[in-house]
């Protein structure tokens, strides 16, 4: 079987990918390659699929907010299920660069919900994030909870990719599973996450930021165990049976939050890399930012129960996996700083 990957070069796209080469998939791959952050560690993950592919990997340089350039790069591919991990990331960035969120997280999905229609894809499964639940109070996060408050524009779009998704599902019955990440963390990771940037200020000795004097708390998910989830998901779609599915869908549309269901303090990540690279950070303790969250907790009732996801790896544990690669990342001096 063939599918495709969006945001291929991105972090959950690339081990996504990685995954269904390893149990011998055909993959196709579109990927914007914007530089959001260095361009170097996309192309690097991307050079780390096509060593592993045996000739079964096709990847496509193209943004999926444009149209017209998307069909033309995919006319000519055929493939059965599709993967939707392409996006604008990050919280913070929303506030200064808006209309990126609309092009490549709301035009975008609705360029591959398109793509999901005229295809007659058997399955999307496409990212949403942990970030829909904005100032919800109550804990840990369900799937069935109120999500009309979000306080990012990066929030916003996914709520939005949601909604249109459901669309799509009522009027097209089009297969999909919408899955909440919650703060995944691991090789291959992102720059601009706490997890990089604290491990390259500890390593060198300069003080890392604590937003809200580290009085937060986030459900830190590895990466390996965010690929099962989405894995599983992929084998399983939803049926068209009328049925309430998780979200209160009764169409084939499913939502799931996908996290490790233990939101860990903050200082305890921190506490946890100091030990992974033994040395002692310096902190410089700071209010909390604006767009940011006090705690994020997922409840896995959903996903645990029709796919069996079990988180099985601790933040001791991933953090150490993280530096053990961020250190040979940095020997090949491909490291962003």
């Amino acid at each position: 079987m063939t599918v495709l990957v969006t945001g291929i070069a991105g972090f959950i796209g690339m081990h996504t990918a990685a995954r269904l080469l390893a149990r011998g998939e055909t993959v196709i791959g579109v990927d914007n390659f914007n530089d959001y952050y260095p361009v170097a560690l996309k192309e690097a993950r991307v050079a780390e699929l096509e060593r592993i592919a045996d000739d079964r990997l096709t990847i496509h340089r193209v943004d999926i907010g444009d149209a017209d350039a998307l069909d033309s790069a995919l006319k000519n591919d055929e493939f059965d299920r599709i993967v939707h991990l392409a996006a604008q990331a990050g919280v913070r960035y929303s506030i200064d660069n808006p209309r990126a969120y609309v092009r490549s997280n709301v035009a975008g999905h609705v360029n591959i919900l398109e793509l999901a229609r005229h295809r007659r894809v058997a399955h999307l499964v496409y990212a949403s994030s942990s970030s829909v639940y904005g100032a919800n109070k109550a804990m840990p996060f369900r799937v069935e909870d109120r999500v009309d408050h979000p306080v990012s524009l990066y929030a916003a779009t996914k709520r939005a990719d949601e909604l249109m998704s459901e669309t799509y599902a009522h009027l097209f019955r089009v297969p999909q599973t919408g899955l909440r990440f919650f703060t995944v963390y691991g090789p291959w990771g992102r720059p601009d996450m706490a997890l990089w940037k604290f491990t390259t200020n500890i390593l060198s000795g300069k003080p890392i930021d604590v937003y809200n004097r580290g009085d937060m708390k986030r459900d830190f998910t590895y990466i390996d165990d965010i690929i099962d989830g989405v894995i599983a998901s992929l084998d399983s779609p939803p049926t068209d049976d009328g049925q309430p599915k998780p979200g209160g869908f009764t169409t084939p549309h499913r939502l799931y939050n996908i996290g490790n269901s233990q939101p860990e303090p903050l200082m305890d990540l921190i506490a946890a890399i100091e030990q992974a690279c033994g040395q002692s950070a310096k902190l410089n303790l700071l209010p909390m930012q604006d767009g940011d969250v006090y705690e994020t907790y997922a409840d896995i009732t959903d996903i645990s129960s029709d796919l069996g996801f079990a988180p099985r790896v601790s933040i001791v544990t991933g953090v150490k996996e993280f530096l053990r690669w961020y250190l040979r990342y940095e020997e090949r001096g491909a490291a962003p700083s």
